[in-house]
């Protein structure tokens, strides 16, 4: 079987049998059995279901961080022609997580072939990144101070870019999260009796339309900022006006200073719309994700090893940041690293698809690409003197 073929064949196992947050229980066996398989060392049940493999090769001091996300998301898959289609229903790969292990997987196989480079290269495997669980898992458990890196380097497939494309920027590249759940206790009552109540609804309809003056109006122009909502629940029945609506959503920014600009203006408009009605407000506001901010000398890395895997002319190395997030923001808050973005296909290619999809499929033509990048990434950081390379 060549390289493809192999890294195709693990990505369609994962594929099929999808697992969500801290339960990827068969996804860390079968992926630390091909590490120990390949004769490396690896360590299990880190932060959960996390693991790590470590590859030594000569004495060299210097040590990189591959980083690999491992969970599916509550998504059904609606594809049933495809032949590695989820069996879990309910269950899917639908953010290409599949793909990023199997591109890991692959860096690994790479470089205990070839042995091309001095030092130690350490495979992170982590749990539950979809809801920004899993890094600060694996940070409790010690990650780094029982396996220290020098830096660390993890990748997200982009459907909208071109396929094999690799992209990244210095600095901040995707956003924070924060969630919010808004409470609005009025006084329920018959329908047909509306001047008796106080109605939620209506209140909550006002504070959702004012919710959308909070970036343009009081967040700078130019300074990336998002407040969406995106469920709304009553306890009310056709005839009846409810006595409560809960209004759910998030937020996207990338300094706490915005974060907090969001959760003050937030809190004092539906307060204030409340009031005006003389109805009850409960205002909560969480903080899921970090920030994913790069360091600028692992940024310079990145491009280095993308522009040797796919050609200059394949490399953006000022991409735009994206108001999406996630988990590995946490690892880059305690050590140095690179989050790059690679195309898995735009316009009318293959893995076109939006994430978080239900017929979204990673693009199986990028694994080697993503494999030899991460490869070449180590081959930079832990060289070897007189070492003919091959990408």
């Amino acid at each position: 079987m060549d390289f493809e073929q192999q890294l195709t064949q693990w990505r369609h196992w994962f594929h099929r049998v999808p697992e969500t947050g801290f339960e990827e229980h068969g996804t860390s066996v079968f992926a630390a059995g091909v590490l120990e398989g390949l004769g490396l060392e690896v360590t299990r049940g880190i932060g959960g279901t996390g693991f790590v493999a470590n590859l030594v090769c000569g004495d060299g001091p210097g040590v990189i961080g591959l980083r690999a996300e491992m969970d599916a998301l509550n998504i059904h898959e609606q594809a049933p022609e495809r032949a590695h289609a989820s069996v879990h229903a309910g269950k899917s790969h639908a953010c290409g997580h599949d793909g990023h292990m199997s591109m890991v997987l692959g860096a690994a196989k790479l470089l205990c072939e070839r042995r091309d480079f001095d030092g130690t290269v350490r495979f992170i495997f982590q749990p539950a990144e979809e809801h920004g669980k899993g890094a600060k898992a694996m940070i409790a458990d010690k990650l780094f101070e029982r396996f220290p890196v020098d830096e660390i380097y993890g990748v997200h497939n982009i459907p909208g870019l071109r396929a094999g494309t690799i992209s990244t920027r210095a600095g901040g590249i995707m956003a924070s999260e924060d969630n919010f759940v808004i409470r609005v206790n009025g006084r329920g009552g018959h329908a047909a009796r509306p001047h008796m109540t106080i109605d939620p609804i209506v209140i909550a309809a006002e504070i959702v339309l004012a919710l959308q003056t909070v970036v343009s109006r009081s967040v700078e122009p130019g300074v990336p900022a998002v407040v969406s909502c995106t469920e709304l629940f009553t306890d009310g029945i056709r005839n009846a006006i409810s006595g409560e609506v809960v209004i759910k959503g998030d937020t996207r920014s990338y300094t706490p200073e915005v974060q907090r600009l969001l959760e003050q203006r937030m809190r004092s408009v539906c307060e204030g719309i409340c009031a005006a009605h003389g109805a009850q407000c409960t205002f909560e506001y969480t903080h899921e994700f970090v920030p994913t901010v790069n360091t600028p000398s692992c940024v310079a890395t990145a491009i280095a090893a993308a522009t040797a895997i796919v050609g200059a002319d394949n490399v953006d190395s000022n991409v735009a940041p994206m108001m999406i997030s996630e988990d590995f923001g946490a690892f880059l808050e305690v050590v140095p690293g690179n989050f790059a973005f690679i195309g898995n296909g735009a316009g009318g290619e293959a893995g076109a698809t939006p994430l978080h999809n239900a017929r979204y499929d990673f693009n199986d033509a990028i694994l080697s690409t993503g494999a030899r990048y991460f490869a070449e990434i180590v081959r930079l950081k832990l060289p070897v003197e007189n070492v003919q390379r091959t990408v």
